[in-house]
């Protein structure tokens, strides 16, 4: 098997197969799947992608960016976020790709929460993120190794040379003149979340080992309308879309009570939804509900086809009938430090994007469809750097693999153990106390025998624990609350 190429890209995303689309076809590249490559969080967006339909909404759209961010974001990276963002639909549209359009053929744009405009673009209906993915798996022009772990970075001399895989049960290393990272978040730490099965926080870990600077991890974000009543670890997200189109939240007694928390009700930030839903029920023990009896069902079939099929065969009517809802684990604001071109500044030759990355674009508050288009501009930046100073010349390398036990007999309930802990100390609603007491448990838990894989989900958990502890009053989607 081949083990050197010019660039290796970690992830099959859209941001790993975007980064991959823009680098021309003469450089040996080899993108590496974790699973099978539809196993991510790409392939599960419904909502869609957040653009400036017009120049004129560009600043709007910044400030609603920075709006939802709660002032933590890089005033940067937004303008460069939402000014780049028509040109890279532009040239996906260009490439072949077609979002919803009316009888005239002209793009369809609808509206999310904390959006003061319509400027949504959305593809089959809600399944916007498996349409743009199966386009981007057909379009590419480079290998991918499936059922791929990476257990290392080979970094030697603040320089990063490759990789280390686990694959077909063997270890070994794959090396490369530019190493990107684009394996996502970090949703499977927490008990209820949103995600792929293969987002597990492993290469924030294996940063942590590494002294790579890990920023804003205190920032994670809860999507305020999921189906969390079922056997599934991924529960069924319900997209924002549907709130920004008319769906309600209400209580047991039809009562819609965001309007108590936030005068925009429904169409208020994420965490300002996730922290009322979380309050209503505690302080109330009532039951809350997304009502979208207000769509027609021919409608709301041909829109929202994805949620209307999930939850039909769960035994739902919809729109009839109305869906007992949860807050869950949804998004990473924070991640690797990049700057603007996803380049990891303290190692040579190393880059972040996406999910995993933190750029300075999100803040402390995610703004609705904002991710996607992430993963679109700033994979662009990322090739067009690497075309820029990828050289001729092999790197030399000399690297031992090490005996490294993946697993353990144990580990598995130390997992289910992590992620109880990680939701009830470290999600919707956090205090100093139950911070303490989750971060005294995570080192015992990292002084203990195990395999490496939960020891890196200890790691990135650490960091998030600590981060929250270090910021003592609420921003965005870090919300404090008493003492106990």
């Amino acid at each position: 098997m081949k083990i050197n190429y010019d660039v290796i890209i970690i992830g099959s995303g859209v941001a790993g197969l975007n980064t991959a689309l823009s680098l021309p076809s003469d450089l040996e590249v080899l993108v590496l799947s974790k699973d099978y490559a539809w196993e991510c969080n790409t392939f599960y967006a419904q909502g869609g992608i957040a653009v400036a339909p017009n120049k004129e909404d560009i600043p709007l759209h910044v400030q609603d960016t920075l709006s939802a961010g709660a002032g933590h974001c890089d005033k940067k990276a937004v303008d460069l976020l939402c000014s780049e963002g028509p040109k890279a639909i532009r040239a996906l549209c260009k490439a072949g790709f077609e979002f919803d359009k009316d009888e005239n053929g002209n793009l369809l744009y609808t509206k999310e929460a904390a959006h003061s405009t319509n400027r949504i673009l959305h593809a089959g209906g809600d399944t916007t993120g498996r349409d743009l993915h199966l386009f981007l798996m057909q379009s590419l022009k480079f290998p991918i190794l499936y059922n791929t772990q990476v257990i290392d970075l080979l970094i030697k001399d603040k320089t990063c040379y490759g990789v280390e895989v686990f694959h077909a049960e063997k270890t070994f290393n794959l090396y490369a003149k530019k190493i990107v990272i684009a394996s996502g978040g970090v949703g499977s730490l927490y008990e209820y979340h949103t995600n792929s099965r293969t987002i597990s926080a492993d290469i924030h870990g294996i940063c942590c080992e590494h002294g790579i600077e890990l920023r804003d991890m205190e920032m994670m974000q809860f999507h305020p309308t999921a189906f969390v009543q079922s056997n599934a670890v991924r529960k069924q997200l319900l997209s924002e879309a549907l709130r920004g189109e008319g769906a309600k939240i209400v209580d047991e007694d039809g009562k819609r009570f965001l309007f108590d928390y936030d005068t925009r009700g429904e169409l208020s930030p994420r965490n300002i939804v996730s922290e009322a839903l979380y309050e209503h029920k505690k302080t109330t023990g009532k039951e809350v509900y997304l009502d979208v009896s207000d769509f027609e069902k021919e409608h709301f079939k041909k829109r929202f086809p994805g949620i209307y099929f999930n939850m039909n065969n769960i035994g739902f009517d919809l729109p009839k009938q109305r869906i007992p809802i949860s807050p869950a684990f949804h998004y990473a604001m924070g991640g690797i430090k990049t700057d603007f071109d996803g380049k990891i500044e303290t190692i040579d030759d190393l880059y972040a994007v996406g999910e995993v990355a933190s750029v300075g674009v999100h803040g402390a508050n995610r703004l609705a469809s904002n991710s996607l288009l992430e993963g679109l501009v700033f994979s662009r930046r990322v090739a067009s750097d690497i075309c820029n100073t990828i050289t001729c010349k092999d790197k030399k390398y000399d690297f031992v693999n090490k005996e490294i036990v993946l697993e353990k007999e144990g580990d598995k309930k130390m997992k289910n153990e992590l992620r109880s802990l990680m939701w009830k100390s470290a999600g919707i609603v956090r205090n100093q106390n139950n911070l303490k007491k989750a971060l005294i448990r995570v080192e015992e838990m990292l002084k203990l025998p195990t395999g490496k894989l939960i020891r890196l989900r200890l790691l990135t958990s650490r960091v998030i624990i600590q981060s929250a502890l270090k910021r003592k009053t609420s921003l965005g989607a870090h919300y404090i609350k008493g003492e106990s």
